[in-house]
């Protein structure tokens, strides 16, 4: 490899001219020095507690229409010291309510010993006004009509119903949430209300770790509020400039290739694996995926067929510990019958899915916490570039089956609703946030999800970020101990500020 200087001097070439870096808004006078009238939170156990913030729902109008952010906290575990203040969290998405997903034991006792920690339903998602658009397995359904097409045969395949399917969705996402609801979801907004959260927490600066997503929203942050900006960590960055189409053509290769890196491994670690030398792995999967919907497997009474191999399969891959089960589960598969392997199907299915409480859990406050998918798709098509004429998305899809024959084809056709959505406020690209304090940026090499070029990109063009570089696969590393090497380097510095020295690699664990 060059050096860190020179490949951040390639980066910064391909990259476009800088953006003005802008002058930080204040709070608005009636959203400022807010209380949280922090509770119980229904149905967690202490010593969590819940609690709301206010914000605009358009930010340019702050004395029109509001809206709550649900929030979560667990509060520093009472150590001599004072707290150093809130680390707020943000597990990605989007869609993905925070109050719901958090689980503050995933950070180290050093950091609960530090920190009040976090966490929000951004505007659109779980408590915070959720999103619900129309029937989405609708949608779905006609998404996999097309993606069972053989891509040589896509040209053939009449394309109206998926299109008019998607139009459908779009419009029903208007009229479901309203046109300003759905103009002010994107990033831009969610990162305004984030200051405002900041604020009521009685924090001068943000201390944040973003994960996926959430990687968006803090660079964002460091971008519009340097000087409010403490310590952002940005976990699996994602892409913020890219249309969503060279989006999920770079996802469709990064899954392959953390495809063959499961490959590989089960090879490696399990006698009756069934991908050895010279077998082609896309092909012997799609034989037990057809095997399976023959012969469905029984997992304690939960159907296992292709489809849902596939899915926990594709699950597995944002998670190294559960590649040892997924290869059991293949080569159990390869033994016996389909309906003599559930032994195996069940332990993957409890330990990719069970006890999660799922990402449409929402806080434990009961209600309706919507469809993460809509926000997924409302938050994506406010943000990117989309094209509209749905044979673009069909030359993108045969394209994304080339680079990953089981995986690719999906990654395009989610994106096609955003060739029908209406005009929303799009976030800056190009952004540097030179005036921000050190910023650290994590990614893995084998990340299926989140390519580790982009982490790579982000970290080359934020001007004062730091890339930590785990040599091994999984989707988001930080936390939970499960990388030692990234843990003390960021646990470091979140407490005392001490930035991890450029170009740290953590060896595969």
């Amino acid at each position: 490899m060059g050096s860190a200087a020179a490949t951040a001097l390639l980066l910064a070439a391909c990259l476009p001219p800088p953006v003005a870096e802008p002058t930080a808004e204040e709070v608005p006078e009636r959203y400022a020095g807010q209380e949280i009238a922090w509770a119980d939170c229904p149905g967690r156990e202490a010593p969590l507690e819940c609690g709301t913030v206010t914000v605009p729902l358009d930010h340019d109008r702050p004395d029109g229409e509001t809206l709550e952010l649900a929030l979560i906290r667990s509060p520093s575990d009472g150590s001599p010291q004072e707290p150093i203040g809130s680390l707020v969290v943000n597990p990605g998405g989007p869609g993905v309510p925070g109050t719901g997903m958090f689980h503050d034991t995933v950070f180290s006792d050093r950091i609960r010993a530090s920190f009040d920690l976090v966490s929000f339903d951004p505007r659109g998602v779980g408590a915070s006004g959720a999103l619900s658009c129309g029937d989405r397995y609708a949608m779905e359904d006609a998404r996999q009509a097309v993606s069972d097409t053989h891509p040589r045969h896509l040209t053939e395949v009449d394309l109206q119903p998926l299109d008019d399917t998607a139009r459908r969705y779009a419009r029903s996402c208007t009229e479901t949430a309203g046109e300003e609801a759905l103009t002010e979801i994107g990033t831009v907004n969610v990162v305004r209300d984030l200051d405002i959260v900041r604020d009521a927490l009685g924090d001068d600066t943000l201390t944040y770790v973003g994960y996926s997503y959430g990687t968006h929203i803090g660079a964002l942050y460091a971008h519009m509020y340097p000087e409010r900006t403490r310590a952002l960590v940005l976990d699996a960055a994602v892409d913020t400039d890219a249309s969503t189409v060279e989006t999920a053509l770079d996802q469709a290769a990064a899954f392959q290739a953390a495809w063959e890196r499961f490959v590989d491994h089960c090879a490696a670690t399990e006698a009756d694996c069934p991908f050895t030398p010279g077998a082609d792995p896309d092909t012997v999967a799609r034989e037990l995926f057809e095997k399976l919907d023959r012969d469905p497997a029984s997992a304690d009474g939960i159907p296992v067929d292709g489809g849902l191999l596939l899915l926990m399969a594709t699950a597995a891959l944002y998670r190294e510990g559960a590649w040892d089960l997924l290869a059991d589960a293949f080569a159990a598969l390869t033994r016996e019958q389909p309906g003599e392997s559930g032994g195996e199907l069940l332990a993957l299915y409890e330990e990719l899915f069970g006890g999660l409480g799922g990402e449409e859990a929402g806080p434990g406050t009961g209600g309706d916490h919507g469809d993460p998918r809509a926000a997924y798709t409302a938050v994506t098509c406010a943000d990117h570039a989309s094209p509209t004429d749905v044979t673009e998305y069909r030359d993108a899809a045969a394209r994304a089956v080339e680079l990953s024959p089981l995986f690719g084809a999906d990654t395009v056709w989610e994106q096609l609703p955003c060739a029908h959505w209406q005009h929303a406020e799009r976030p800056p690209t190009g952004f540097t946030a030179p005036d921000a304090p050190p910023v650290v940026v994590v990614g893995a090499v084998g990340d299926p999800a989140t390519p580790y070029a982009w982490s790579r990109e982000l970290a080359g063009r934020l001007e004062s970020a730091v890339l930590v570089t785990y040599e091994g696969g999984g989707h988001t590393l930080y936390g939970a101990g499960r990388v030692p090497c990234v843990e003390e380097a960021v646990d470091a510095y979140l407490i005392g500020g001490e930035v991890p020295p450029e170009g740290l690699i953590c060896p595969e664990s």
